[in-house]
Formats: C-alpha cells, sequence, structure tokens
C-alpha cells in the first residue's frame, strides 16, 4: 500500500452519470489531493493531509512539481494490428479522387488487406507494439483492437493470435474484436450470404475454441454488408456466446437501429445518423460511440455527439485509429476537436474517453478515481485540468500508472 501525491488537482469524475449531458460544474476537483494504491486497487482518494492521517505509518510516493491527476484514457475503437501503409489513398483522398477510384488503384481496404496477409505473424507483432506503446505514451491505458484485415480463416486468426501475444507483452488492457465481416474479401467464392455463414461455420469456432476474443464487430453500409443479412448475423453470434458490437451509420442511417434492437455494447461512427435514430440510441444501453478521426480523415461531417447526449444518450468517443480513413491515432487531439464543432463541455469529453468507454467494452472497474477502482491513472504538468483539452494533445502525460504501477516513459 502506498500514498502518491501531492496533486495540485485530482479529477476523479466519479460524480458523474453514465448517459446524457453534463456540466462542467459537476466535476469533483480535489485540491492537495492523493491517491491510496493497494496493489492493484485505488483504496482512497482525498486530500494529501488527510490520507497521511487515515493511513498513518503508510509509504509515500511523492511528486514534484505541479501535476494533475485523471483518470486513465480508454480508446474504444481501434485498429491498430494491420501491416502495409495508405499514405497514398489520403493524398488521392485529398486530390479529389473518388472511393472507388482509390479502390481501383488498388487501394482501399483490399489493399490493407493484401499488407496484412502478407505481413509475418513477428512483423504484425512488432509494429502492433509501437503503436499500443504510442497509445500508452498518450494515456490510454485500455485499448480495444479489431481484426478484419484478414477475412479468411488463417489470417484473421493471426491478427487475433497476434494480438493476444501482444497482451503478454504489454502492461495496458487490449480488448481483441473480430471484424471478420468488415467486407467481403474480392477472393471469396459467393456472395454476402455465404461469406457471413462462412464466418459464422469457420472462423468464429476457432476463435472461440482459441479464446481470442469475446467480441464480433460488423460493417453495415452498402459498400460492406446490408442491414436484413447483418441483423440476422449478429443475433446468431450473439447466440454463439459473443458480444456484439456495430460498424453503423457511417455514410447511410439505419444500422445504428439495428445495433439497438440486437443489444449490441455500441454502435460506432454514426456520422450519418437520423434524428429518429438519435431518440432510439438515448433510450437503450447501446452506447454511441463517435470517431472524429474518420470524420478528420475522410473530410466527412462529425457525429451528432450534442444532439446524442442531449437526449440522453451514452456517448463514448474513440480513435478509429487504421491505416485508411482515421491514420492520427491521437484520441486526445480529436477528442479536443469534436468538442469545438459539437459544443461539448470539458465533462463529457472526459467522461466520453474514461468510464463511458470503458462501458462500451464492458468494464465498471476503471474510468473514474474512486475506491475499488481499477488503479490506472495519469497525470499532467499543469496546475489545471483544463490545459488537457485546450492545447488539443499537445501537452503530453507526465506520468503513468496501470495497476498503481508507475511507468517509466523512456521505456514505454
Amino acid at each position: 500500500m502506498k500514498l502518491i501525491g501531492p496533486f495540485k488537482q485530482i479529477i476523479t469524475l466519479s460524480q458523474l452519470s453514465l448517459r446524457g449531458k453534463l456540466y462542467d460544474e459537476q466535476l469533483e476537483i480535489i485540491s492537495e489531493g492523493g491517491i491510496v494504491v493497494d496493489q492493484d486497487k485505488i483504496l482512497g482518494v482525498d486530500s494529501f493531509e488527510n490520507l497521511i492521517s487515515r493511513f498513518p505509518g503508510i509509504e509515500i510516493e511523492k511528486t514534484e512539481g505541479e501535476q494533475i491527476a485523471i483518470p486513465a484514457f480508454v480508446d474504444a475503437h481501434t485498429h491498430i494490428c494491420f501491416g502495409g501503409n495508405r499514405a497514398n489513398d489520403f493524398a488521392m483522398r485529398n486530390a479529389g479522387k473518388t472511393y472507388l477510384e482509390i479502390a481501383e488503384s488498388g487501394g482501399g481496404i483490399w489493399s490493407s488487406v493484401q499488407h496484412t496477409r502478407n505481413a509475418s505473424e513477428q512483423e504484425l507483432l512488432e509494429t502492433l507494439l509501437e503503436r499500443i506503446n504510442f497509445l500508452i505514451r498518450l494515456g490510454i491505458t485500455t485499448i480495444e483492437i479489431k481484426s478484419g484485415y484478414g477475412l479468411d480463416v488463417e489470417n484473421e486468426l493471426k491478427m487475433l493470435r497476434t494480438i493476444k501475444k501482444a497482451q503478454g507483452l504489454t502492461d495496458a488492457t487490449l480488448v481483441p474484436t473480430c471484424l471478420a465481416a468488415h467486407l467481403k474479401p474480392r477472393d471469396f467464392e459467393g456472395g454476402n450470404k455465404e461469406y457471413l455463414e462462412y464466418i459464422i461455420q469457420h472462423i468464429l469456432p476457432e476463435v472461440k475454441k482459441e479464446e481470442l476474443a469475446k467480441r464480433v464487430d460488423i460493417f453495415i453500409e452498402k459498400s460492406a454488408f446490408q442491414p436484413e443479412e447483418s441483423k440476422a448475423f449478429l443475433n446468431t453470434v450473439k447466440d454463439l456466446g459473443f458480444e456484439i458490437t456495430v460498424h453503423a451509420d457511417q455514410f447511410t442511417s439505419g444500422s445504428s437501429r439495428i445495433a439497438v434492437e440486437v443489444g449490441a455494447k455500441s454502435a460506432d461512427h454514426l456520422e450519418a445518423t437520423a434524428e429518429e435514430d438519435i431518440e432510439y440510441l438515448a433510450q437503450s444501453d447501446t452506447v454511441a460511440t463517435a470517431l472524429p478521426g474518420a470524420s478528420l480523415g475522410l473530410g466527412e461531417k462529425f457525429t451528432p455527439a450534442r444532439k446524442l447526449l442531449d437526449a440522453g444518450a451514452i456517448l463514448a468517443i474513440a480513435s478509429d485509429w487504421n491505416p485508411g480513413s482515421a491514420p492520427m491515432g491521437n484520441l486526445i487531439t480529436q477528442a479536443s476537436v469534436l468538442a469545438t464543432y459539437e459544443k461539448l463541455t470539458t465533462a463529457e469529453v472526459l467522461a466520453a474517453i474514461t468510464f463511458r468507454a470503458a462501458f462500451a467494452l464492458g468494464f465498471n472497474d476503471r474510468g473514474r478515481l474512486q475506491e475499488g477502482m481499477k488503479a490506472d491513472f495519469i497525470t499532467f504538468n499543469t496546475n489545471n485540468f483544463q490545459n488537457i483539452l485546450y492545447h488539443q494533445g499537445s501537452l503530453k502525460t507526465h506520468t503513468i500508472y496501470i495497476n498503481g504501477k508507475k511507468l517509466n516513459n523512456e521505456t514505454i
């Protein structure tokens, strides 16, 4: 057991609700505070002097200078296990080329599939760990990672095995998700229905057997899988014992409603969500996950985050880090930009990248600084927590704690 502090400010997030709009006045801010950690759990959060009185003789890990402490961030949607590079796609898109033109010239998702299939498991592991460490340095200690660039038994399993190996080599929590239903591969003989059946019959049994993922995702869109076939697939997958999430309403509306109907943990993207579906999401426990990195990468409109919150939805914000549409990977920058365009309070943004994002992944044990929670928290060398979003990602973390263990930035 040890007492860490004192901190100029501790932003606990402990009094914020899971759903709906939030006000900055609701933030609990403990001045000159400390955090008591016992193994991997938080035992107490209070003023430093009160904690010294409550825990006489406790070991003290003294902080230096002015620092603020906040729960570690959660990135609930990434595609960071991939091979190759699609910088040319980005350049062509900015030069006015259409999605179809880029795909016909050898770009698009199929390009990433080919690069990922050609990469060895070791190559994938090395680049994956580099990206994980980049996210940890940003203060992100829980990371969802999708497959979806393999699209056959051999390569989907290769990706998921790589993620499992990475979990043994990092202190971060990795949440693998099987996205074999990213799109029907060009080399598959048969239609969408046959490919989805192929996933159910041949890929998911192996995923379950090797305990490679507990979650399954599908991309519902005109260019990928259609609503009715996707709904049937998701219901079957749920019956197999998997949790489900959905790429929904990115370019066309309607699929977020399917996500709610099948009880998905989250509906992600939502840039094209219709007004009536906002209310539908708000009345459910399906998390509405905004992916501003995709909006920035594609030059598309943002998720209607303000309307979702005002309606009472659970809003998370994730990076969607992928080689094509969202190559930035910087969750804090993206969340800060989304806040500017959608007029989100600081409390709403911080909730969306901590405990609300954790809820989208099925976790209730992190994202708040309070007794009993996982001791994942981060510090910034500043005297005002508002500077985190104000600097739009340029203010870097000072210290990262995972399970109460202080990580050395130089070795991450």
